[in-house]
């Protein structure tokens, strides 16, 4: 898809909250299926994959707790290729694990340790259109770049605060120019590269303010370029445009559930704590660990993890060509009447 020459930037409404606690506990990640299901990477005891319908409808889940073929223990980021196989990262087995969408074991790879094709807790994961994976390895700090099967392509990055290197990376993303964005997790910025770890720009820094980032996670870039941040340490998600100049920030304006509703219709004693309770901090994100974008609808997806759901939100725009659009100022100013 051609990118355009601007957007004109109508607002981002909230559009649904899936999920509650005892059904998406501490949720790191997301995936969406061909069918708009959403597959809800948990942690904790019950490390799964929840998958909710579009209507969060609770369809069951995939995966289960443990060390052996296809189990997960510490899983933090989750992807969906093109034949719906599910790729997942494992921070305490330190290996990927794939899974179909009925959760038999399709293949693994992946063991501890700082070779090449080893990890040590390895956290975000991404797929190009060319079918490569790359996975962010924490603990190494450096990006890995594999085939499908686990066939070791590249790796870039090495400790340190300078260019190209990585202080703990999380989260890492492809754009559909193949530029690859990793967050940088104790640096506090964003890095973008080539697929082959050239680097091409940073932006961020440590702060609470608009672009400051404190403890980034999830990273994910849509098809006009725009660039989202879940910014965990600061409770919130942040939009930057494609060259990393900051636009806005999401912190969370989330109602109930339907399942959530439901469970309180039905259980007198939460529904009066509900009663109770200051309704305002309810709606915010807490340490929001990944972000998410769907192409097709036009929605973007936050896995709201200390609150134990996800929440989604429609990006309104249009898209504008060179003609509708002036060149960019150098000291632009905005006025509105």
């Amino acid at each position: 898809m051609t990118r355009p020459a601007g957007l004109l930037r109508a607002g981002y409404p909230y559009v649904r909250t899936y999920g509650m606690r005892r059904i998406t506990n501490f949720p790191s990640d997301l995936a969406i299926g061909s069918s708009g299901s959403l597959y809800i990477l948990c942690r904790g005891v019950d490390a799964m994959v929840r998958i909710l319908s579009n209507d969060d409808e609770d369809m069951g889940y995939i995966g289960s707790f443990g060390k052996g073929e296809g189990q997960l223990t510490g899983p933090v980021s989750i992807q969906m290729d093109d034949n719906e196989n599910i790729y997942i990262s494992d921070e305490v087995l330190h290996r990927i694990t794939i899974l179909d969408t009925d959760g038999s074991y399709v293949n693994s790879w992946g063991e501890h340790g700082s070779d090449k094709g080893q990890f040590d807790r390895p956290s975000g994961i991404a797929l190009d259109s060319n079918g490569h994976v790359y996975v962010s390895d924490a603990f190494n700090h450096r990006v890995q770049q594999y085939t499908k099967d686990g066939k070791f392509i590249n790796s870039w990055g090495v400790e340190g605060s300078g260019e190209g290197q990585f202080n703990y990376p999380w989260g890492v993303a492809v754009d559909d120019e193949g530029d690859v964005y990793v967050s940088d997790w104790r640096n506090d910025r964003i890095q973008k590269f080539t697929n082959d770890g050239e680097f091409i720009f940073e932006f961020g820094g440590s702060g609470k303010g608009p672009g400051e980032l404190h403890r980034p996670a999830g990273v994910e870039v849509d098809v006009d370029g725009d660039i989202y941040v879940a910014d965990a340490g600061n409770d919130r998600i942040q939009l930057f445009n494609a060259d990393g100049r900051y636009v806005e920030r999401f912190f969370g304006d989330a109602t109930l559930s339907k399942q959530g509703l439901d469970y309180l219709v039905n259980n007198a004693v939460p529904l009066r704590l509900r009663d109770m309770a200051d309704l305002e901090p309810q709606k915010r994100f807490k340490s929001p660990k990944a972000v998410r974008f769907d192409d097709k609808t036009g929605c973007m997806y936050v896995a709201d993890t200390e609150s134990y759901r996800v929440q989604s939100y429609r990006k309104d725009v249009v898209r504008l060509n060179e003609d509708q659009i002036a060149p960019s100022m150098r000291n632009p100013t905005l006025a509105t009447t």
